[in-house]
């Protein structure tokens, strides 16, 4: 059992491991990253939108609610599987391997947990840059400042869902845990290795900056 839990951490710690290189990849080199291009764009659609609220409010306010739909679906998915994983641990009765069935679901608990909460935070950022993205030009004072604070609403609601999806896959592994801790060491290993190339992109070049 001790060589579960040390085989478990390590899967996990290849995983974390990855994610911590990740973002201070994102945060060096951004442009190299599909979270980091995407972010620049995002950015760029922001302004533009704003350029010309009455012609393009329509087109923002329907992009942004898909966005909610898809942190709301994700919200909802995850806080149904916590309430089957909850029943799980409740109705487990097998003394054999009882501590280390729940420590399973219980992390397998926690990740849903984590995508639920951060995908609700999601929501609430893309609900308030729906409303400030169709504010008159007129109004502010500074119109640079204004498109910039809206871009980061809708760039922190995009960081919170992507790390609410994170947090799923960080389940997979865990799922796998019950059929041997080696399972759960390889399918981090393969995640990472499949998570590489859907994160980095070598091809956009150097230009832009996150703000």
């Amino acid at each position: 059992m001790v060589l579960d839990y040390i085989l478990v951490f390590f899967g996990l710690l290849i995983l974390a491991s990855y994610h911590l290189w990740l973002l201070l990849y994102i945060l060096h080199r951004p442009t190299k990253t599909v979270i980091g291009i995407n972010a620049i764009n995002r950015r760029l659609w922001v302004q533009i939108m704003m350029e010309d609220p009455i012609k393009n409010g329509v087109l923002a306010v329907q992009t942004l609610r898909n966005n909610i739909m898809a942190s709301t679906l994700m919200a909802s998915t995850s806080i149904m599987l916590c309430s089957l994983i909850a029943v799980l641990m409740t109705n487990y009765t097998n003394n054999e391997n009882k501590g280390l069935a729940r420590a399973n679901y219980f992390s397998i608990l926690l990740c849903f947990l984590v995508s639920f909460l951060l995908n609700i935070q999601s929501v609430r950022y893309y609900s308030h840059a729906s409303i400030l993205i169709n504010v008159p030009p007129k109004c502010h004072g500074e119109r640079g400042r204004a498109s910039e604070y809206v871009a980061s609403m809708v760039n922190r609601g995009s960081f919170c869902w992507s790390l609410g999806l994170r947090a799923c896959y960080f389940s997979f592994p865990l799922f796998l845990w019950v059929l041997g801790a080696m399972a759960t060491v390889a399918s981090s290993l393969v995640m990472v290795v499949v998570l590489y190339f859907l994160d980095i992109y070598l091809d956009w070049g150097e230009q832009g900056e996150i703000v």
